[in-house]
């Protein structure tokens, strides 16, 4: 079996996986009387991730820390611009008020905390294990959350009589275990590819890997969004992203053989790509607290536009200089005037 042929396979188990993994993770939270979203912050998000933090442990140990960096923030990026916009494309997003008031802030948050430990141009132990901590905290604080909804009837879970705990759990398993297999073949036959068309560590990492390791997500949050289960999409990207940002850097940095070292250019442009995109989704998830239609299809603009040009960059294209000055000074601010504008609206609507 050829990795190109294995990157094929690869895809059919993520799609398996991703069914097993929703299907068991809404039953489980009936069953435990926590909420979807909780589970989709937690479990559905951690779970998902797995396959980041693989890659990016790897590529650590492997010294290729291009790699490791790259694929935490170009997943950050892929799972807001193009996940929260296909899955916004299928059907208009609900977006819980827990998310608004905390989860996304705190996305924010810690996105800016990262960019700042990045300045030094290394990620050390001490950073990693602060992260760590960090997750650790709030991982304890969301299911002590859930079980205090649940005490004070709050859930909005009812109660699931048919079959038994094992299974579900087995589905849950069964599904992160299928996803992490086939997203590891998936990427390999990608970067297989990548590799042979002489393609540099940054732009692997931030786009190739970022998405292949980001597919787990993908199909979840479809899914989820499928089956009607939308609090699970929208917190299975939230919860990724910390989780990323937490967990994966975090780990990362802390079992590294030494100090993972950050390009300048991932400071300059990359990262703050990144802080830029979790702001988006404060007025986003803020208009009428549901993402519609046409905001998914702006994400997912954004996202080609952001991948258009990290391959104009890679190339050294003349177009280059042109495409990025349109963006900065044309299309930004009339997105940015734009959500505004609406914010503003449904604030002063809410008000009344």
């Amino acid at each position: 079996m050829t990795v190109y042929l294995m990157g094929l396979v690869g895809l059919a188990l993520l799609i398996a996986g991703a069914e097993g993994l929703v299907k068991g993770a809404s039953r489980l939270a009936g069953r435990l009387g926590i909420s979807s979203l909780i589970i989709g912050l937690t479990v559905v998000a951690f779970g998902t991730s797995s396959p980041e933090l693989t890659v990016s442990l790897q590529a650590a140990l492997d010294d290729q820390a291009g790699i490791a960096v790259g694929n935490v923030v170009g997943s950050n990026i892929f799972n807001v611009l193009f996940i929260l916009g296909i899955s916004a494309l299928i059907a208009p997003l609900r977006v819980a008020q827990q998310l608004v008031r905390f989860d996304i802030p705190l996305m924010v948050l810690i996105t800016l905390i990262v960019l700042v430990l990045a300045f030094d141009r290394q990620i050390g132990r001490l950073d990693g294990l602060g992260l760590v901590v960090g997750l650790v905290v709030y991982t304890a604080f969301l299911f002590l959350q859930g079980r205090r909804q649940s005490a004070v009837g709050d859930s909005v879970e009812a109660p699931i009589a048919a079959s038994h705990w094992g299974i579900d759990l087995l589905r849950v398993a069964g599904g992160l275990g299928l996803m992490v297999v086939g997203s590891r073949w998936f990427v390999d036959g990608a970067v297989a590819l990548a590799a042979h068309l002489g393609v540099s560590d940054q732009v692997i990492g931030l786009t190739i890997i970022a998405a292949g390791t980001s597919l787990p997500e993908v199909l979840t949050s479809i899914i989820a969004v499928l089956r009607g289960e939308r609090d699970i999409a929208v917190g299975n990207v939230v919860g990724s992203n910390i989780f990323n940002l937490l967990g994966v850097l975090g780990l990362t940095a802390l079992l590294a053989p030494s100090a993972i070292d950050v390009s300048a250019a991932m400071v300059a442009f990359d990262m703050p790509v990144m802080l830029a995109v979790a702001l988006v989704c404060l007025p986003i998830c803020f208009t009428g607290r549901t993402i519609n239609r046409w905001e998914g299809a702006l994400l997912i603009g954004y996202y080609v536009a952001y991948t258009l040009y990290l391959v104009l960059a890679a190339t050294r294209h003349d177009a280059l200089t042109g495409f990025a000055d349109a963006m900065l000074y044309v299309v930004m601010p009339i997105t940015a005037l734009t959500l505004a504008v609406f914010s503003w609206r449904d604030w002063r609507s809410e008000r009344r």
